[in-house]
C-alpha cells in the first residue's frame, strides 16, 4: 500500500472511530435512561422484570467498552500502533458475533418473552391500587402507556376485570387512563365512575374505554417502525465491518512498530 493510501486509511479510520466513540456514548446513555426512566413502558418492565435491569447494566457496560474501543482505535490509527489495531479488530469481531447471537436468541425466544411480558403486566393490573404509594411510579408508568398507545389492558379491557378494587366495586369503576374521553384521561384520578351502572353492577363491555389491548398496540408500533429498527441494526453492523476491514488493512501495512509515537502521560 502506497504512503498516500496508508494516510487516507489512517485518517479515515480515525474519523470512523470518532463516530464509534459517539455511538458508545449513545448506548451508555440508553442504558442509564432505562434505569432512570420512571414514566414509560420501559419503567413497567424495569421495575417488574430483573432481566431488563440486567440488560440495562449490559448496555452500560457495552457502551463504556465501545467508547474505550473508539478511543483505542483513534490512538492506534493516528500513531500507527499495530498491537492496538489488532486488539481493536478482535474486540469488534467479538461484539459483532455477540450482537448476531443476541438477535437470534431474541427472535427464537420471542414467544417466551411475550409470555413473560404478559405475566408481568397481568400481575400489575391485578394488583393496581391508586392508594398504594409504594407502587406509584410503576402505576404512573402503566397509565402513561395506556394513554399514549390508546389501549386498555394487555390483551384488552377484560384484563382489568381481575383487578381486586374493581371487583369490590362490582365493576362500576374503570381505569381513567383507558378512557376514550379526553376529560377522563386528563383527570388526576386513577379510577373513574361509570355514569349509569345497570343494577349496580357492570362489566368491562359497559366501560367507555379503548377496545385495543396494549399488546396489539406495541406490536403495531414495532411493525410500523420495523424498517427503522432493521435499518439501524444493519447500519451498526456495516460500520463495525468497515472498522474491522480498515483496522486489519492498516495493521498489515504498518511494517515497523514505533512505540515512541505513543503519547507519554
Amino acid at each position: 500500500m502506497g504512503s498516500g493510501c496508508l494516510k487516507v486509511t489512517k485518517y479515515f479510520l480515525f474519523l470512523f472511530n470518532l463516530l464509534f466513540l459517539i455511538l458508545g456514548a449513545v448506548i451508555l446513555g440508553f442504558g442509564i435512561w432505562i434505569l432512570a426512566d420512571k414514566t414509560s413502558f420501559i419503567a413497567v418492565l424495569q421495575m417488574s422484570s430483573p432481566s431488563l435491569k440486567t440488560a440495562a447494566y449490559v448496555l452500560i457496560g457495552v457502551g463504556a467498552l465501545t467508547m474505550l474501543m473508539g478511543f483505542l482505535g483513534c490512538l492506534g490509527a493516528v500513531n500507527e500502533i499495530r498491537c492496538l489495531l489488532g486488539l481493536y479488530f478482535t474486540c469488534l469481531m467479538v461484539i459483532l458475533i455477540t450482537q448476531v447471537a443476541a438477535g437470534l436468541v431474541i427472535y427464537f425466544q420471542k414467544e417466551t418473552l411475550k409470555e413473560e411480558l404478559s405475566h408481568i403486566v397481568g400481575s400489575l393490573i391485578e394488583n393496581y391500587d391508586p392508594w398504594n404509594n409504594d407502587e406509584r411510579n410503576l402505576q404512573d408508568a402503566w397509565d402513561y402507556v395506556q394513554t399514549q398507545i390508546t389501549c386498555c389492558g394487555w390483551t384488552g379491557a377484560e384484563d382489568w376485570e381481575n383487578n381486586k378494587i374493581l371487583i369490590n366495586h362490582s365493576m362500576t369503576l374503570y381505569p381513567c387512563s383507558c378512557s376514550n374521553s379526553s376529560k377522563d384521561v386528563q383527570a388526576e384520578r386513577r379510577f373513574c365512575n361509570l355514569d349509569v351502572p345497570v343494577n349496580g353492577t357492570a362489566t368491562y363491555a359497559d366501560w367507555p374505554v379503548h377496545e385495543q389491548g396494549c399488546m396489539d398496540g406495541v406490536e403495531k408500533w414495532l411493525k410500523d417502525n420495523l424498517g427503522v429498527i432493521l435499518g439501524v441494526c444493519t447500519g451498526v453492523a456495516v460500520i463495525e465491518l468497515l472498522g474491522m476491514i480498515l483496522s486489519i488493512s492498516l495493521c498489515k501495512n504498518i511494517h515497523s512498530e514505533d512505540y515512541t509515537k505513543v503519547p507519554k502521560s
